[in-house]
């Protein structure tokens, strides 16, 4: 179809639908780099023009990509239904935008019309629209979905708490999933980027969720985002899968180039929902996508990266997904490349989506080589919550640390709650006031400290305390400044702040002490020094730079820590205290004979050990280096007795 329009003196020419619609987009990065993009402001103006003239009819005439070279296209023509278009058939492009914008448009029109629409028909309108029409028309379109609580309601946004982490470390990923339930996020999915492909640990991620989300009875459903392969084989394994995951493209080439097709994912719909594991709802899949997917697998027929985008949302509805989202910013700057194209597509994603019947949520997000900040994502994060948006991503301190690339915090999502009012997914918030986590009103409780578990977690943190009890009274509260018996800090009471370390210097450090051998105390800090024994150790107490501290063992001299003070010659007396968590120590001295060949290993907590290997051969002083510090020879962890990361003496493996 060849498509003409007059500016001024000049007549410009399309040869084709898709010609029209990719030099009418926006002006992209990714269009440049394909070669699609208007060459200039004018030209791009006369395309508009052009589309808004079209029939919406044409786009079902004449598909963009041929109907016999891809399923994708076959899909969306094949199921388009006639009765649900038929209000707007009548329309150009450039009406049916006016008429969107209208008071007719209501929420239940437009969830009729739907099942109506083509993917390149919401492309197409799109295109002719200011930003501030896209975030009016989306704030009509509503899609719900459910599994274990409810997505998408009015005056709600959910939050996908995403804890990855680099090495899949079960821990970490704990204590992420902890941090984000206690902001009062997880409501849309607990979904996990594994970094490995392995199924027996990505069984092992399933089943981690599984146990919390059961345990915990949290409403809320887990994910870990592996191919469908992947997860088709765990299902059959007897792993809990709950959704299923699955990076979609709107080309047959470029799902080819996912691994996927069409009847895979039939395949692994009907697979999730046999599993009957929802209990408000039975929507199983989650999608991603994102504009330039299809041109970087070479698989866009000439058609720009915004069109394309939409028909991905064309494959996804017809699967009736929980979840479907744009890593908007994700792909790079070779197809959004600043802060404005990002924001732009943001929200033209959005409006299409959820034009289309997608429950669309945004990963507003950007990767460190683009030319866009976290203000940009601010400014994204207003628009899509203004406007509708289903959910959001919830990241520890918006910085994945597996995918390096930067997203939403956690924080970020309460700041838009606050703003706008935004509950989340009734079921979920009713469970987190249930646990006095958030208020009647949805926000998070005022006093930390008075809920149960952060109340016992404050009480253990200072070791003086025991659960339930008064801090005892400090015998050096007085040197850091406070009275006796009385807290250090008035902020936080019975915590003491933590004192800042001096200078570190290799003879300051304490060297771990061999089985059956005597202290040598401070005689070694310096020429002339004596030592004598005091009191047990204050821990908390401000140190002076170039103190140092030794850890007396029970059943050596005496029972329980120790501190040395030492006697300088015409001098006074000085305690020697260690800095806090973290004592300084010489390094290790070369062991006695009878020594030689044990190993130095260091505890739950410490950096690293010296194993039966290389350092391990050549004796306690190269192994006690190691296991400190494989750089530098310093010590990295306290070695106070019955304290974590204390260095331990092994036998010598046989």
């Amino acid at each position: 179809m060849r498509l003409r329009t007059t500016l001024g003196a000049t007549t410009w020419t399309f040869e084709s639908l898709a010609q029209v619609l990719a030099k009418a987009t926006p002006l992209r990065s990714g269009d440049l780099l394909a070669g699609l993009a208007a060459g200039s402001a004018e030209e791009r103006v006369a395309a508009k023009l052009a589309l808004a003239d079209l029939p919406l009819k044409a786009f079902l005439a004449e598909p963009i990509v041929p109907y016999e070279l891809d399923d994708v296209t076959r899909l969306i023509c094949d199921s388009h239904d006639a009765e649900a278009f038929a209000p707007v058939s009548a329309m150009t492009v450039g009406e049916f935008r006016d008429w969107l914008l209208s008071d007719v448009a209501t929420p239940a029109v437009l969830a009729r019309l739907a099942p109506g629409l083509t993917p390149e028909m919401a492309a197409a309108v799109s295109k002719l629209m200011r930003n501030q029409d896209l975030l009016l028309a989306a704030s009509k379109l509503r899609v719900t979905t459910a599994f274990r609580d409810t997505i998408g309601l009015p005056g709600t946004m959910a939050v996908r708490l995403q804890p990855n982490h680099p090495t899949d470390d079960p821990a970490g990923i704990t204590a992420s999933i902890l941090d984000g339930l206690l902001y009062g996020c997880g409501d849309a999915v607990i979904g996990i980027n594994p970094a490995s492909d392995n199924l027996a640990v990505i069984g092992d991620l399933l089943r981690l969720m599984d146990d919390l989300i059961s345990r915990y009875r949290i409403p809320t459903q887990s994910c870990v985002l592996t191919h469908v392969t992947s997860a088709l084989e765990l299902i059959g394994r007897g792993a809990p899968v709950d959704l299923i995951f699955q990076s979609i493209a709107g080309t047959q080439g470029a799902n080819d180039s996912f691994g996927v097709t069409l009847p895979l994912l039939a395949e692994a719909l009907d697979a999730g929902r046999s599993l009957g594991r929802g209990s408000v709802g039975d929507n199983v899949m989650y999608f991603e996508t994102g504009q330039g997917s299809a041109l970087s697998a070479g698989a866009h027929h000439g058609v720009d990266q915004q069109t394309l985008e939409a028909r991905a949302y064309g494959v996804a509805r017809a699967f009736e997904p929980l979840l479907v989202n744009p890593v908007v910013g994700f792909i790079g700057p070779e197809y959004l490349y600043d802060g404005k194209q990002i924001i732009r597509a943001g929200l033209e994603d959005h409006f299409c989506g959820k034009l289309l019947g997608a429950p669309l949520g945004v990963d507003v997000c950007y990767t460190n080589h683009a030319e866009a900040d976290q203000d940009d994502m601010d400014t994204l994060l207003t628009l899509l919550a203004t406007a509708g948006v289903t959910f959001i991503m919830g990241v520890p301190g918006a910085d994945d640390i597996m995918l390096n690339y930067q997203s939403t915090s956690f924080h970020d999502a309460l700041y838009v709650r606050e703003l706008l009012g935004l509950r989340r997914a009734p079921e979920f918030e009713a469970w987190l006031a249930g646990l006095g986590i958030t208020g009647a009103d949805g926000r998070l409780a005022p006093a930390p400290s008075a809920r149960p578990c952060c109340r016992a977690w404050h009480e253990r943190s200072d070791p003086r305390r025991p659960l339930g009890g008064a801090t005892p009274p400090d015998p050096g509260a007085d040197r850091a400044g406070a009275h006796r018996g009385q807290p250090a800090d008035s902020r936080s009471p019975g915590l003491r702040p933590r004192p800042r370390p001096g200078p570190r210097r290799r003879h300051d450090a304490v060297r771990p002490r061999a089985p059956g051998r005597r202290d040598r105390g401070a005689g070694a800090c310096g020429a002339g020094g004596r030592e004598r024994r005091a009191g047990p150790a204050d821990l908390s107490a401000p140190t002076r730079p170039g103190a140092a501290a030794v850890a007396g063992q029970p059943g050596a001299r005496g029972e329980g820590r120790e501190r040395l003070v030492r006697h300088r010659p015409g001098g006074r007396r000085r305690p020697l205290q260690h800095s806090g968590p973290c004592p300084r120590r010489r390094p290790p001295e070369r062991p006695e004979a009878g020594d030689r060949g044990r190993r130095l290993a260091v505890g739950a907590r410490g950096r690293g050990a010296a194993g039966p290997g290389r350092a391990g051969r050549r004796g306690g002083r190269a192994a006690g280096r190691e296991a400190d510090d494989p750089i530098g020879g310093r010590a990295a962890g306290p070695v106070l007795a019955g304290q974590p990361g204390r260095l331990h003496h092994l036998p010598a493996a046989p």
